[in-house]
This record gives C-alpha cells, sequence and structure tokens, in this order.
C-alpha cells in the first residue's frame, strides 16, 4: 500500500520512520491509525467502486458485484494515495489533513455517484439477462452488495497496511546497518517479494493440495446413472484392455454413456453402427505416453481404426468430454465412428491451466502421435477419417500437437475447437494474423481457406462467397465467452474486441477500463458455463453444426439438424 497521505513527513521518508517510532505504542492510537482513511485515496475508490458496475460480459449477482466491487474500490485507493503522494513530490510540500468541509463534500459526491452508479448497475444487469435469457435475479443478494464491497475493502485496505507495517519495522532495523534510502528500498524489495512467495507458493500450493486431493477421491466414484459397459466396443466393457477401475470419474462417464446404435438410427432412419469409444484414466498408467498407448492400443482392439471416421478428444483437466461434442459426431457420421480420449489430471480445468498446462500440452501431443502411428501405417484406402476435437482447455492440449495450419490440413481430415483459451497458441496465431478489416471477435485467417471461426455455426460461416475445399479447422468462440477473451494484458491494454461492434450477446455499454475490466472479466470465469446454452462458455447446440460443417456428412437436410439440435440439447419447458 501507498504512503498514508494524512501521515507527517511523508511516509517512507528518513524523518517519518523516527517520529514514528518515538509515537507511543497505545492500543487505541494503532486502532485510530488503522482504521483512518485519507481523502484522495477515498476519491481514487470512490471513482472504481462506481466504474466495477459497468458491463462486462456475464450477468453478475450482488455478492459477485460486491466483490469485484470491493477489489477495485481497494485499488482505486491505492492508486489515490499514490496519486497524492506523486503530487506533493512535484509541489515540494508536506501532506495536509482535508478539512471538514472537503469530506463534506466528499461524502455528499459518494451517496449520489454510488447510488447513479448502483442503479446503472441494475439497469445494465437486466440488459444482460435480457440478452441471455437469464430470468433469476436475487434482490437479497443486490441487497447485500454495498455491505459485500466494504467488507471487501476494508480487509484488502488492512491487509496492505499489515505489509506497511511490515516494511517499516523492516526497514527501520536495516537502518542499522545501510543508508536510510538503500533500507527503503531494500525493505520494499523484501517485502514484496515475501507477499508473493506467500500467495504464488503457500497460498496457491495450498489450494492444489487441497483441490487435488479432493478431487482425487471423486475420481474414484461413478456418475449417476452410469454403469460399466456390456460392449466390447468401450473401454472397461467385456476385452478390454483398460479395466473399468481406472477409468476415473469422467472416463466412466465417457465411455458408460453415449447414442446407441438404435438410437442413432432412429434419427437417421437408416441402419446405424455402435459407436466405439475408447479412454484411459490416470489410474491406467503411471505415465502419459503409456497412458496414450494403452488407449490406443484398446481402441485398436475394438476395431476403432476399421470406423469410417475417427476423433481424438483432447480432455480438459480432469478428464472431461462434452457429452455433446461427441454425441454429435457419432449421430452425424451414423455410428460408423471411433472416439479416444485420456485424462492427465485431477483438476478442473481453471485450476489445471494455472498448475497443469505441461501436462495438457504432453497428454494432447502424445494421445494424438500414438493414433497417427497406428493410422499412419495402414493401407491409405483403410485408413479412416481423422479428426481433432477440444473444448477449453483441451482445444489448447489439442492445438500441441500441431505446428500450424497447414499441419492440421494435411495430418487430419477436420478439426473442430470450442471456447479456446486466449493464451491458445495457434488460435492467437491465426487471430493476430488476420485478415485487414476482420475482427478480432469473428477474424477472418487467409481468406478462411483451411481455418475459419464462428459464433454461430448456423447462421453461416465467414466468409461465406469463397471456397473452403479440403480439411476445415473450426473454432467456435462466443463473444460473451470470458475463457476466450481473459488474459493478463487486460488489466493495461485495450483488446481490439472490446473497441469492435459488441457481438450478439454483449452489452455496447461494455468500455474497457484500466484494472476494473480485468477483475470484472476475471469474476466472470468461474461462472462462464453458468448461462444458458449459447452464450458465456457453454456449446451444446452449437456442436451440431459445427460437426456438420467440419465433417460434410450426406443425406442431412436443415430440419434434421434441427431435431439434432433438440437431441444434443432438450430446449426447455
Amino acid at each position: 500500500m501507498a504512503p498514508d497521505v494524512h501521515q507527517s513527513p511523508p511516509e517512507g521518508s528518513p524523518g517519518h520512520e523516527e517520529a514514528e517510532s518515538a509515537e507511543p505504542a497505545a492500543a487505541s492510537g494503532k486502532w485510530r491509525r488503522s482504521v483512518r482513511l485519507t481523502l484522495p485515496g477515498c476519491w481514487g475508490a470512490l471513482l472504481f467502486a462506481c466504474l466495477s458496475f459497468t458491463p462486462s460480459l456475464l450477468p453478475r449477482g450482488g455478492v459477485l458485484q460486491g466483490l469485484i466491487c470491493g477489489i477495485t474500490a481497494a485499488i482505486g485507493y491505492g492508486l489515490g494515495v499514490i496519486a497524492a503522494y506523486v503530487w506533493r513530490a512535484f509541489a515540494d510540500r508536506e501532506a495536509r489533513d482535508a478539512s471538514r468541509g472537503s469530506w463534506r463534500v466528499f461524502v455528499i459526491c459518494a451517496v449520489v455517484l454510488f447510488g447513479l452508479a448502483f442503479g446503472l448497475g441494475q439497469y445494465w444487469q437486466h440488459e444482460i439477462r435480457r440478452l441471455m435469457d437469464v430470468t433469476d435475479y436475487d434482490v437479497l443478494t443486490t441487497v447485500a452488495c454495498p455491505f459485500v464491497a466494504a467488507l471487501v475493502f476494508w480487509l484488502m485496505l488492512l491487509a496492505g497496511r499489515g505489509l506497511r507495517g511490515l516494511y517499516r519495522w523492516l526497514a527501520r532495523h536495516l537502518r542499522r546497518w545501510i543508508g536510510p534510502r538503500a533500507a527503503g528500498v531494500v525493505g520494499w524489495i523484501v517485502v514484496a517479494a515475501l507477499a508473493w512467495s506467500v500467495v504464488s507458493g503457500v497460498l496457491l500450493a495450498g489450494i492444489v493440495n487441497g483441490a487435488n486431493e479432493a478431487f482425487s477421491l471423486r475420481d474414484t466414484e461413478t456418475p449417476e446413472g452410469v454403469h460399466q459397459p456390456t460392449s466390447a466396443l468401450r473401454s472397461g466393457g467385456p476385452g478390454s484392455l483398460v479395466p473399468w477401475d481406472t477409468l476415473g470419474y469422467q472416463g466412466r462417464a465417457f465411455t458408460g454413456t453415449g447414442p446407441t446404435a438404435q438410437e442413432i438410427g432412429a434419427f437417421t432412419h437408416r441402419p446405424a453402427q455402435e459407436p466405439v469409444r475408447a479412454y484411459a484414466g490416470l489410474a491406467t498408467a503411471d505415465d502419459t505416453e503409456t497412458r496414450a498407448e494403452r488407449a490406443v492400443a484398446d481402441l485398436r482392439r475394438a476395431g476403432g481404426f476399421e470406423r469410417a471416421n475417427l476423433l481424438v478428444m483432447t480432455t480438459t483437466g480432469s478428464g472431461w468430454v462434452d457429452p455433446a461434442a461427441v454425441d454429435s459426431f457419432e449421430y452425424l457420421g451414423d455410428g460408423d465412428s471411433a472416439a479416444v480420449a485420456m485424462q492427465y489430471s485431477y483438476l478442473p480445468s481453471w485450476l489445471s491451466y494455472l498448475v497443469d498446462q505441461s501436462k495438457a500440452r504432453q497428454a494432447g501431443r502424445e494421445l494424438f502421435d500414438a493414433v497417427y502411428d497406428v493410422w499412419s501405417k495402414l493401407p491409405q484406402e483403410q485408413r479412416p477419417r481423422l479428426f481433432v476435437a477440444g473444448e477449453s482447455l483441451g482445444s489448447f492440449g489439442g492445438e500441441t500437437a500441431f505446428s500450424g495450419e497447414y499441419d492440421l490440413r494435411n495430418r487430419t481430415a477436420g478439426t473442430l475447437f470450442a471456447g479456446p483459451p486466449n493464451f491458445n497458441t495457434l488460435f492467437r496465431e491465426f487471430s493476430d494474423a488476420r485478415d485487414a478489416g476482420s475482427p478480432e471477435i469473428e477474424p477472418v485467417y487467409k481468406d478462411g481457406r483451411t481455418v475459419r471461426f464462428t459464433d454461430d455455426p448456423t447462421t453461416g460461416i465467414t466468409p461465406e462467397d469463397e471456397q473452403w475445399n479440403g480439411t476445415r479447422v473450426l473454432y467456435l468462440m462466443h463473444p460473451s465467452d470470458p475463457i476466450v477473451w481473459w488474459s493478463p494484458e487486460l488489466a493495461f491494454s485495450e483488446p481490439d474486441w472490446i473497441g469492435e461492434a459488441p457481438g450478439s450477446d454483449v452489452l455496447e455499454g461494455m468500455v474497457w477500463i484500466p484494472f476494473v475490466t480485468f477483475w470484472q472479466v476475471t469474476a466472470d470465469l468461474p461462472f462462464s458455463t453458468g448461462v444458458p446454452d449459447g452464450h458465456g462458455h457453454t456449446y451444446k447446440a452449437a456442436y451440431v453444426d459445427g460437426w456438420n460443417a467440419v465433417m460434410r456428412p450426406s443425406g442431412f437436410t436443415p430440419q434434421d439438424l434441427e431435431r439434432l439440435r433438440d437431441i444434443i440439447q432438450p430446449p426447455e419447458h
């Protein structure tokens, strides 16, 4: 936390430290100093608190809005204090206590401005809910918003002042051996390093260890309603090389569910086959390479390489595969298909990205290479069409098996990635090198010759006037998906997508504000799947038209695709 403008001489100076050390250490005096606020800091907090109500990508509840408001207000307070400190340095004067009149003006302005921002915030949230057909609205949490914000603000302020107190104590002791200026610099460096090590080491390690233990226990369970397959075409079934109890929670969900030949035939009105599904869990093998080999060996045993369509599906951290992605693939392929996937972590996608990013990269590469090794050795006329898919962190892992556009084109028959995180290497390469004039929310790369992007494949995929021959690579990305748009750079620079015409489910009133927008979109991340299909990070029915564009199956009419969308994502009544 920056120096407090009420202190005189200015904080951090040798005179201030000596004066403070001479003050009585009475508990009441310490309490008054800990709760005392500065007027410049309060103006900064008020400004940032009001800005926190501006809209972001997803609707927010009252508690979440309070959390965002408290964090941004604390940031604003710190910036206000720093600004005042710098101003005094240029004006060459010491700090002065604000007059009662100045405080009175501030209080009046705070009530008016905060009330206005709160009201506008509710209106913006209503408009976002309307765009996404969200009907939930909790009045109680909305009323609690200012109180949550105040609590978060005070906790962050006290934490900052605690660090400042630690710095003062350390600098005071360092001055016994080194000069005052050097003591101040060294003190801040040590405190900053200590704070960072606690947050990134102790705190994050504790979260990761706790989550890893919790999710590893869950991995031994079986989802409700899922049973061990009785078909030899599934991992964990009769004759499988991968035992059922090694598949993990998500692996059992993957192989124990899915459309049957009868269900596919009822949709297509023609004979269908039972799809093949192969999977390897963390308990299947100790290392990633062996796990991939086991999954591919079981795929081969079940006849997966003898099907017309073969899908390599890269999972999220916990091994989750969106059923909509694989089910759509199987329906459109008349069941003459096989899919293979494997688990590489116990952790959910967002946490896996922080600590298991290398595992996702290795898993995506090892699984595809293991499949490709067998596939490439088959006679050309006997090879199935080879497809790749992944959602969220799964798209990150899926990308890592390829070096670029031509590698995707030459080694696959098609690729479908949904909700790619902003840090995906190829996604960023294609988006950053997009054709001039195309927007970031729907870029056009190399005239769409191989790679294309869409937020809604039912309305056409740009550029519609250009041919799309050979292998097709398609990215599904909603304008309101925070996983697609979140980046640390949001804190300091405005991305192109905010300055462009907004997508169909993003408010025109969304603007970029330093620090504020970063925290707003960060807060959207955990709730990105808590919105209706077609918004945020929820991709269900879009897989039908996405796979239809990539696979190019014959015999399906627009009415058939509409029926399949209702099967994949039944309409709510």
